[in-house]
């Protein structure tokens, strides 16, 4: 008897299709059984997934998830309703007959076939490497847009564009290092000059007007009959002029491209660009992230736009502050769309914060248990990125408390050093009146 077994070639498939594996076989003897085998391992592991029993013309599973998954159709091919990541690898068919000769004796062959399983990515993001970070006057700063795309099979092609234009860019390999062609300058630090101070400021300095807040401790006494809770100063921008060393010229940009394998079977695909950041003419620029992959019919992307931080918006907590009370101090948004991350500090002007520090770090800043002398005090929210930096201040005002006591008066109106005299009076008549 002869026995010949052939399986056709199945093009990629995409999760969810269904597929049919068909075992083409040729015989002039009496068919004993057809099994189908999954491998796995490298060709190790032979799992069987399903069996036809020619002797009793019964057909059955032996993968129990996989039950009525798997359709026996004309006694050699298995269909899989809907593809899964997991089914994705080789398969074999194996045909048995009886020897004409010998009926006791079966003849085998087997034929195999590779199922290869694609999945479109399910997530796209694009976002700032190292932030938040600070905004530099002085020294031209590298900066790095990363692109994460999850859930892809195989791994997905990652490209960036600018403003809708393709991004041609100089693979990078390995990650950026410290030191290279590419990397940024250390420039000599220059004294401000008046391109480099606020305007509003300019002109006070001209007018001899002297610093724009007040340095000099606020003043001690309590603001009870004031109308008005805080006051909001407007918005100071600090660094809307660029400093001399940035030129508008066409940057460099350098891409770099990993993925790693994830262990439902997908992979998870990074790219970076890299460039000089030119806060001039990167300011408002739009930079997009685009996948293409077999398993989709057109691109995916992700878009951000690097907008430098504009007129944060302070709230203050409570609205009508007393002596004792926890003041709250929250940078709650900005007049428009900020991105990368801001980083935000909070000062006091011309003195140090409540917990004696000169600065702290964070979008809320906490002051414990006001005291009246910090009635008045002007604090400074600084919010920057690498695009820019801006200033906002606001004033704090605190009310008295009625429930402590402002003066040396205790709650009974007397004063403490009339209460130690009345008290050694009272002893002193007590002896007196036990001597006599």
């Amino acid at each position: 008897a002869y026995l010949t077994v052939s399986i056709e070639p199945l093009p990629p498939v995409v999760v969810g299709d269904a597929v049919t594996l068909k075992c083409n076989f040729k015989t002039d003897g009496k068919m004993r059984e057809i099994v189908w085998y999954r491998v796995t391992d490298g060709g190790t592991i032979k799992q069987k997934i399903f069996t036809f029993d020619a002797m009793f013309s019964t057909n059955f599973s032996q993968m129990e998830n996989y039950r009525k998954r798997e359709d026996l159709v004309y006694q050699s091919t298995v269909r899989l309703p809907e593809v899964r990541i997991s089914d994705n690898g080789p398969y074999e068919c194996h045909v048995g007959i009886y020897d004409r000769a010998t009926r006791e004796k079966v003849v085998l062959a087997s034929g195999n076939v590779f199922l290869n399983v694609m999945a479109p990515p399910t997530s796209i993001s694009v976002l700032a490497a190292d932030t938040p970070a600070p905004f530099s006057r002085y020294q031209a700063q590298n900066f790095t847009l990363v692109c994460v795309v999850s859930g892809g099979k195989p791994a997905p092609l990652v490209y960036f564009k600018r403003d809708g234009e393709p991004i041609e860019a100089t693979p990078l390999p390995e990650p950026p290092a410290g030191a290279g062609s590419w990397a940024p300058r250390n420039l000599l630090h220059r004294d401000l000059d008046d391109t480099k101070v606020p305007k509003s400021l300019a002109a006070e300095d001209e007018a001899g007007a002297g610093p724009p807040f007040a340095t000099a401790e606020p003043p001690r006494g309590l603001a009870a009959e004031r109308d008005s809770v805080t006051e909001t100063i407007p918005e100071t921008v600090v660094s809307r002029e660029f400093p001399r060393w940035v030129h508008v010229a066409e940057p460099i940009y350098y891409f770099r491209h990993t993925h790693a394998p994830v262990s439902d079977g997908t992979v998870e695909a990074r790219a970076t660009l890299t460039w000089t950041l030119n806060p001039q003419i990167d300011n408002e620029a739009l930079f997009s992230c685009e996948v293409k992959h077999p398993a989709l019919s057109m691109p995916m992307q992700s878009e951000v736009t690097l907008v430098a931080p504009k007129g944060p918006k302070i709230t203050m907590t409570p609205t009508r502050a007393r002596v004792g009370d926890t003041v709250r101090i929250l940078v709650q948004g900005f007049q428009n769309e900020v991105f990368p991350e801001p980083l935000f500090t909070w000062t006091r002007v011309g003195s140090r914060l409540l917990d004696g520090s000169a600065e702290h770090d964070g979008k809320e800043l906490v002051l414990e248990r006001v005291p009246a002398e910090l009635n008045g005090s002007m604090y400074r929210c600084t919010a920057q990125n690498p695009l820019g930096s801006t200033d906002t201040h606001t004033r704090l005002i605190v009310f008295e408390n009625p429930n402590i006591p402002r003066g040396p008066e205790d709650s009974n109106g007397s004063l403490p050093g009339h209460c130690g005299f009345r008290l050694v009076l009272a002893l002193t008549l007590t002896v007196i009146l036990e001597l006599t």
